[in-house]
């Protein structure tokens, strides 16, 4: 019996490191032998708000289901429109990119994480190295699109002034607060 557990943690082990490897990440996993997809991908939420506020209503499925190596050219134009249609005085954000370097930024809906340093959203010195429970990125968003070149432009629409989550988050796994 024990031999047998063993067995079933080894193989499990190691399938789950298969489709972990970095060239999977474009791949939906498959059986090589009859190419039968196992997964799907449903939905993007590397950056929140993307899909709901920068892609058009016809493209939000086909934009959930795509692969990241393939949005920027589908969907890059697009989210540069709509930023430039949210804000025609668009001219560079907080962080000096200007429409076409953000929409390269969100098109590509996948968030990077340091595994060496501050892990944050934006912290004003930090930009995008992960994303803390606490990270207000309905904000930080808002001020990328109409905060300007400072942060301070539009002063309205740089934040949806819901500052804090309802509860407090947890000190330890699984750090999330309780549902109501």
């Amino acid at each position: 019996m024990k031999t047998i557990l063993t067995s079933l943690l080894v193989v499990g082990a190691s399938v789950g490191f298969a489709f972990c490897r970095k060239d999977h990440m474009d791949t939906p996993p498959s059986d090589v032998n009859t190419g039968t997809v196992f997964s799907i991908q449903a939905d993007q939420s590397g950056h929140p708000l993307i899909n709901i506020t920068l892609i058009g209503a016809a493209a939000k499925d086909s934009f959930n289901a795509a692969l990241p190596s393939q949005m920027l050219p589908i969907y890059g134009p697009e989210i540069q429109q709509k930023i430039m249609t949210l804000y025609p005085g668009f001219t560079t954000n907080i962080l000096g990119q200007t429409a076409a370097q953000l929409a390269t930024v969100y098109a590509k809906d996948v968030l990077t994480v340091s595994t060496t340093g501050t892990t944050t959203y934006y912290d004003g010195t930090n930009v995008m190295t992960g994303r803390q429970l606490g990270d207000d990125v309905v904000d930080d968003h808002f001020t990328f699109i109409y905060g300007g070149p400072d942060g301070k432009a539009n002063p309205g629409l740089t934040s949806d002034h819901v500052d804090h989550n309802d509860k407090p988050f947890l000190t330890a796994f699984p750090y999330e607060a309780a549902p109501w």
